[in-house]
């Protein structure tokens, strides 16, 4: 028999994303601010924080449109439209340059407003290289009049203070286990969910999204199962890191299994060891090899 054949998910960019699930504090914040504005100036900053993968960037771009309101202007800041100094396309995933920025005031500055809002939205704020922060924080330190910023930040530490000073920060919180649910129920209505995929996605619908969309929760199951064999060989380890190695999105596994044997002494090894295989551009095998190897000598 044909072995069957993994379902395809395709899952909606946050641009085009009508379902935003949770996170309705923040949402009645931003409304009572912009509801008020004319008593009130509404703060021009806001940055919307928390882990990846829990609606941050969907929530940014539903108020995008709604404070435009497809009559003002909108810009928009992330990897897809990096650019280098020549102007040419430079997705390249890593960070976002100052050219970028520069490229998005320029258009700014020459845009006709005819009194309406204008939106500029950066996805992420943790992607920009010193350079285009410093930028964003000079654009920042006098804002435009009727314009409005909304910054996703994943982690707020690797934001400049003297960034975070200059906006609102609304504080968002990992999804709920229900709220977990439903996103799985209108995106994936014919997958299996387990109550493993759950625990492992700590409250981030993006990681259940990535897990299944690559088949990171069948390559977890098989790495459990490995390093739970004491027959297990380094051969069978190196077999699990070449599985793993070529999607980022999984390197959060390892980590899971550091947490399922309960070897809480691993995590700073492991977690810099990650660090290093993205930042420094280690071979991402070799590293995650030497991960599995220090689980198996703890077990």
């Amino acid at each position: 028999m044909a072995k069957k054949s993994a379902p395809i998910y395709n899952f909606p960019h946050p641009m085009d994303n009508d379902t935003l699930v949770g996170h309705m504090g923040t949402v009645k914040n931003f409304m009572d601010a912009w509801n008020n504005r004319e008593k009130h100036p509404i703060h021009p900053v806001w940055m919307l924080t928390g882990p990846r993968g829990i609606g941050k960037a969907t929530l940014a771009y539903k108020l995008a449109r709604m404070v435009y309101g497809n009559v003002g202007d909108f810009f928009i800041i992330d990897q897809s439209r990096n650019i280098d100094k020549d102007g040419k396309p430079k997705p390249d995933g890593k960070e976002i340059s100052v050219y970028t920025v520069r490229a998005m005031i320029e258009k700014m500055q020459l845009s006709s407003m005819s009194g309406a809002w204008r939106v500029i939205l950066i996805d992420s704020l943790d992607e920009l290289n010193k350079a285009a922060s410093n930028a964003i924080l000079k654009l920042l330190e006098e804002p435009p009049e009727k314009t409005l910023f909304l910054l996703v930040v994943h982690q707020l530490a690797n934001v400049l203070p003297t960034l975070r000073s200059r906006a609102r920060v609304e504080k968002m919180h990992p999804l709920s286990v229900s709220e977990l649910r439903d996103l799985c129920m209108r995106f994936m209505p014919d997958a299996e969910i387990s109550s493993e995929i759950l625990r492992l996605s700590n409250g981030s619908f993006g990681k259940i999204a990535d897990m299944k969309r690559i088949g990171g929760d069948a390559i977890y199951d098989e790495l459990i199962e490995t390093l739970s064999d004491a027959k297990s060989t380094s051969s069978d380890l190196m077999t699990i890191a070449k599985k793993i190695a070529p999607s980022p999105e999984l390197y959060s596994i390892l980590l899971d299994a550091i947490s399922y044997f309960r070897l809480a002494d691993l995590y700073p090894m492991a977690t810099k060891s990650i660090a290093d295989i993205t930042n420094v551009h280690l071979e991402p095998e070799v590293g995650i090899f030497k991960i599995l190897m220090d689980i198996k000598k703890c077990l």
